[in-house]
């Protein structure tokens, strides 16, 4: 990426801070739409956007198949699946659900939020970041065709060895489960360093870490644990691999290796792999809590820290999803303990969450709603959880459907109760205008009803003893009435969750109809930098750099305290807002290489399942990709608004009457 030249500028008003105005190399044609756009764009936030409906679409895999899990466990001794099938398909709907739904909405919101959050034109790599998303469409997509390709896997989400090995699961399914997810983990890790490398590099002038949004800082401790988590991971699957394909013996018992190998590395994965997944989740709280309580967020500093406590001690506590195998009295007692301490720092968050709530001045709309029913009920699972930590209460109910209800409200109420939250609160500033409200509405209450009639009962049946992972029970047994609630819960969970997508469709029509009203660039009244710019946001992110000079910079131009303590408005958002038409600024070009350099891994992927004569054409992709990705120029001459780096303003631009977003009143 060309180096960019800055010019400073002097502000009209001797007293205000000056404003670094990148100037251009390349002009990207504004605007631009068409398939050919999306498949070639490097723009963050198409990519946030892409990254979203990619998970939605997993979402209706990931969903149906829960669904013909509950149909399946409604009644006794059912036969609407067999034994085979429904190991196959809970198994594609954890994996499904955990790797292609909740990870890439934390990605969608990351990709498209952080750089205007931090005040930045784009990610450090917008190449990588474009190759990261498509990577992740082509390891989902190939782990997704083993359904038409020999069956999907069986071996569960968490795929135990010697379940997994040829012996005990010899059609391709964890085949394709393994090449899959190591696919899909490729664009895990570079999106990490990616994001990670624009928040400490990008920041706008005066963003120090401690003026970052908490999103911010929950996204960066989530690009962590993936830099440091999904290796671990990838080591795992590539042993597998070996093993599978190769001839290995990693997991052979009769060779002398040792199963619970898997167990270690995928739960040294696994339980950062939790946090990484409900940490952006809390971000997204903990910016629409304060902008409907009409407060400032309750103890930054400790909601800082506490996330990075979460993500640091979530590498100390795998062991205890393995307490019932014999790692030894000494070992149990350490983990348990530290199953314990985990639970302060988010018992931290719960408590400011709730303390920015009180005395606050609250909108109850869909956004804040959600919000709340994050704190509820992960509060709910958070608690189920460290039951846990007692060895003994964890042998009794290790692979019962305690451990599921516990799971699910960990991460569904938590996880995706905050995305949508965070949806309906962005939707103004990604597309330009509101969810409607009174749908959603029904969509909040529809899911808070659902969702807990049917991960409630497990908590009961769990107890009772039903067994996780058995396709068929005896009337005998006494969990017929309680797996009928659950079963008449989620297809409400499931309607409702759906209502999303209804209520985006007929929002957009309604809008479509009423003339397309703007909602303005500040819709809530809201905190942070991505609200200083118009909506939907310009291609260009920012007609020029703001300049920050406290958190939540811009709340504090819009509002100064009295000499009563008491806020004043000084200025709208609207009247704040950069006008969005700035002309000339420095945009990278968009590339096909990326997707062919994506698409070449799962050629590759195929060739290792079933010939490795396919893995030759797959390796020249790959290698013609990498070329024409090397050697294409990183500015396009031949375009209009191509300036060699000189050093005059952006055409369009004046600096001499512009409001600055984020220098002080």
């Amino acid at each position: 990426m060309a180096i960019i030249e800055n010019e400073t500028l002097a502000l009209p008003s001797g007293d205000d801070p000056a404003v670094e105005r990148p100037l251009g190399v390349f002009t990207r044609p504004r605007n631009q739409t068409g398939l050919k756009n999306w498949l070639t764009t490097v723009d963050h936030k198409k990519i946030g956007i892409m990254y979203g409906s990619a998970a939605m679409f997993f979402l209706l895999i990931g969903g149906l198949a829960a669904l013909l899990i509950r149909i399946q466990l409604a009644t006794p001794n059912n036969t609407f699946l067999s034994a085979d099938a429904y190991n196959r398909i809970f198994t594609m709907h954890g994996t499904v659900m955990v790797f292609l739904v909740v990870m890439p909405i934390g990605a969608a919101f990351a990709n498209y939020l952080m750089p205007l959050q931090v005040g930045a034109r784009d990610v450090a790599f917008p190449r990588i970041n474009a190759f990261s998303f498509w990577v992740f469409l082509a390891g989902g997509l190939m782990l997704n065709t083993s359904w038409f390709l020999g069956g999907g896997a069986d071996g569960g989400w968490f795929n135990y060895a010697p379940n997994n090995g040829i012996i005990y699961s010899p059609s391709t399914g964890i085949d394709f489960w393994n090449m899959g997810l190591m696919i899909a983990g490729i664009g895990s890790l570079t999106g990490a360093v990616n994001l990670i490398t624009t928040v400490l590099n990008m920041r706008a002038p005066g963003m120090t870490l401690m003026r970052m949004p908490v999103f911010v800082w929950m996204t960066l401790v989530t690009q962590f644990l993936l830099l440091f988590a999904i290796p671990v991971l990838t080591v795992a699957q590539v042993l597998l691999l070996m093993d599978r394909n190769f001839g290995a013996s990693f997991f052979d018992v009769k060779l002398g290796a040792d199963p619970l190998l898997w167990q270690h590395l995928f739960w040294i994965f696994g339980h950062p792999e939790v946090y990484l997944m409900i940490l952006p989740a809390f971000g997204i709280v903990s910016e629409v809590i304060p902008a409907f309580a009409r407060k400032p967020l309750f103890g930054y500093p400790f909601m800082v820290f506490s996330g990075i406590a979460i993500g640091f001690m979530g590498w100390g506590v795998w062991a205890h999803h393995m307490f019932v195998s014999g790692l030894g009295p000494l070992t149990v007692s350490g983990f348990a303990f530290a199953t314990m301490f985990i639970a302060v720092p988010t018992g931290v968050k719960v408590l400011n969450w709730l303390a920015t709530l009180w005395g606050g001045r609250l909108t109850l709309n869909t956004a804040m709603l959600f919000s709340i029913g994050l704190v509820t009920q992960f509060t709910i699972g958070g608690l189920s959880g460290v039951s846990h930590a007692i060895a003994p209460w964890d042998t009794q109910q290790t692979d019962t459907y305690y451990i599921v209800a516990h799971f699910h409200y960990v991460l569904f109420g938590g996880a995706l109760f905050g995305f949508i939250a965070g949806f309906y609160f962005w939707w103004p500033k990604v597309f330009g205008y509101k969810l409607n409200e009174a749908h959603g509405k029904f969509n909040f209450w529809g899911m808070v009803l659902g969702f807990n009639l049917t991960f409630g009962p497990m908590h009961i049946l769990g107890l009772q003893g039903m067994p996780r992972r058995m396709y068929a029970y005896d009337d005998a047994m006494g969990f017929n009435t309680w797996n009928m609630v659950a079963t008449i819960g989620s297809f409400i969970l499931a309607i409702s969750t759906l209502w999303v997508l209804v209520n985006a469709f007929i929002s957009y029509n309604r809008w479509k109809a009423a003339g397309r009203p703007d909602p303005g660039p500040d819709p809530w009244d809201a905190r942070t930098l991505e609200w200083s710019v118009q909506s939907p946001t310009p291609e260009h992110n920012f007609d020029y750099t703001p300049v920050v000079t406290d958190l939540d910079d811009f709340w504090h131009r819009k509002f100064v305290e009295d000499e009563n303590h008491r806020l004043k408005r000084v200025a709208t958002g609207a009247e704040l807002a950069q006008p969005g038409n700035a002309e000339g600024v420095h945009l990278p070009a968009p590339s096909y290489w990326p997707i062919v350099l994506a698409f070449s891994l799962p050629v590759i992927g195929y060739g290792v399942i079933f010939t490795l004569w396919l893995t030759i054409p797959g390796i020249v992709l790959m290698m013609v990709a990498l070329f024409g990705w090397a050697l294409e120029p990183a500015d396009d001459p031949d375009v209009e608004g191509h300036h060699d780096g000189d050093d005059h303003e952006p055409e369009g631009s004046d600096g001499d009457d512009h409001e600055l977003v984020g220098a002080s009143s």
